[in-house]
């Protein structure tokens, strides 16, 4: 398959993101992509909802409005406009890093709905600004250091995995026989998918673990329907639904806080996506792709969402798949536009079990620390220096999973910052690695190479009108 991942050379490999595949192969793909997030995404939505009181209308509303924003990002992230958006598969969702903040918002009373949106708009704003800034640290991230962050990106996905196998994390029966089977089949039929099956079977062995997984739990009663009926067939998101945005300064500086913490791990995502399709990423492509989450969390704020990110299951998904066009997650993102206009239809779909999303989310998230691993593996591991920056980073990363009250006595505005496993490996990962390995001509070097391939890239994207070939399949 021309589409999966292969050994050539960067500049060839780089085509297979801009390939197009036949139309069925989007469509399956494209919408194997909005399975895997979509319980994510509108897990903030409800939360937030919730913890507002809004009534259920409401909140339904909020749903209707993340999944517009996530397609609209997820559309700017994979096609790209002008310097925004990297131009890979990429799915946005809403970003769970931001549900603390924000429930404490609502919560205390004094700041509303349109003071969230808001504080989010103010979020997206400083993210634009602080790209150029941010992009310079590139080249604290050799290969050392983004095999170390990947690796702990998967690490930190395979609790939210194991979680969803065991019925959800706030289920009363969590880890019930039947909710096992459910996971365990689901991961049978996947991998069986993947020893026995041939071309594009494999490539939507996902969606066809999710889709039998489904079956199985509705035949077992483990599907709940109930509201259906009184869902809209059709309903519109407009702009400011809840009123003019109003900038609360403790809200804004939280959420600013966040899209710092954000950044920096769409940085990681970002650099494990690129070494998936082949399509190393540097200053420019970073740059793009950082200013794509800014510019999807300001939209997300006038249109009643929530700040937006890439999401790493989804690139958990491309490592599993191999199918690395990024014309799939356009189509991802025109299925989560036609959702959000079709209530029935997205109930039905975030009635999908957490079992049976726990079942493929194993696979995925383990792929995710795969390709991290893979990485590393190309490092000089007989190094103890080197060994002992991914030791420190990774036993730094994995605090927030051990001990989730460790940093209870730190100041609260410090939780987004010191909860995050992610941001907590890449500060580790890059400052041992300055300290034990110091500055090499040779990562500098490697930059500066990548820095004029993507100069020419974009060079030739703003001559050519039109990317990428159908090739052969």
């Amino acid at each position: 398959m021309s589409s999966k991942r292969s050994d050539a050379p960067p500049n060839e490999a780089a085509c297979a993101a801009d390939q197009k595949l036949p139309l069925h192969e989007l469509v399956l793909t494209g919408l194997q992509h909005v399975l895997v997030m979509y319980a994510g995404s509108v897990a903030v939505a409800l939360i937030v909802g919730y913890a507002l009181e809004l009534p259920r209308s409401e909140i339904s509303y909020l749903i209707m409005a993340d999944l517009l924003c996530a397609g609209v990002g997820t559309l700017i992230q994979s096609l790209g406009v002008s310097m925004v958006g990297i131009r890979m598969p990429v799915v946005m969702g809403s970003s769970f890093v931001t549900v603390g903040p924000m429930v404490a918002m609502a919560s205390g009373g004094q700041i509303g709905i349109a003071g969230i949106f808001g504080a989010t708009f103010a979020s997206g704003v400083f993210g634009l600004l602080l790209v150029p800034y941010f992009t310079r640290l590139l080249k604290f991230f050799p290969p050392l250091v983004t095999g170390t962050v990947i690796t702990s990106i998967g690490l930190s996905l395979l609790p939210v995995g194991i979680n969803w196998a065991g019925g959800g994390a706030n289920a009363e029966n969590f880890g019930a026989p039947i909710h096992l089977g459910l996971a365990l089949f689901v991961l049978a039929v996947i991998l069986l998918i993947n020893r026995f099956g041939r071309g594009m079977w494999v490539n939507v062995s996902v969606l066809l673990g999710l889709g039998i997984g489904y079956i199985a739990a509705a035949l077992l009663g483990q599907v709940d329907l109930a509201g259906l009926d009184g869902r809209n067939w059709m309903e519109v998101v407009t702009p400011l639904h809840f009123g003019m945005l109003e900038f609360p300064i403790s809200g804004v500086l939280a959420m600013c806080i966040i899209m710092v913490v954000t950044l920096v791990e769409s940085t990681g995502m970002f650099l494990a996506l690129g070494e998936m399709v082949g399509k190393p990423v540097d200053r420019r492509r970073l740059s793009r792709g950082l200013y794509g989450d800014g510019a999807a969390t300001l939209i997300s704020g006038v249109f009643n969402g929530f700040p937006h990110t890439s999401f790493s299951q989804n690139i958990g998904l491309v490592g599993m798949t191999g199918v690395t066009s990024r014309y799939v997650t356009v189509v991802s993102g025109v299925i989560l536009l036609l959702l959000s206009l079709f209530p029935k239809a997205a109930f039905v779909v975030a009635s999908i079990p957490k079992p049976v999303l726990g079942g493929a989310g194993l696979v995925m998230f383990g792929m995710v620390a795969a390709a991290g691993l893979n990485i590393l593996s190309k490092t000089d591991l007989s190094q103890r220096n080197n060994q002992l920056v991914i030791a420190v980073s990774l036993g730094c990363g994995m605090i927030p999973l051990a001990a989730p009250d460790f940093f209870t006595a730190l100041p609260q505005w410090t939780t987004p910052i010191v909860h995050s496993g992610i941001l907590l490996t890449s500060v580790a990962a890059v400052v041992t690695n300055r300290a034990l390995n110091g500055r090499t001509d040779d990562i500098d070097a490697a930059a500066e190479r990548a820095e004029l391939e993507s100069a020419a890239e974009d060079q030739a994207e703003a001559t050519t009108p039109e990317h990428g070939s159908p090739g052969p399949r």
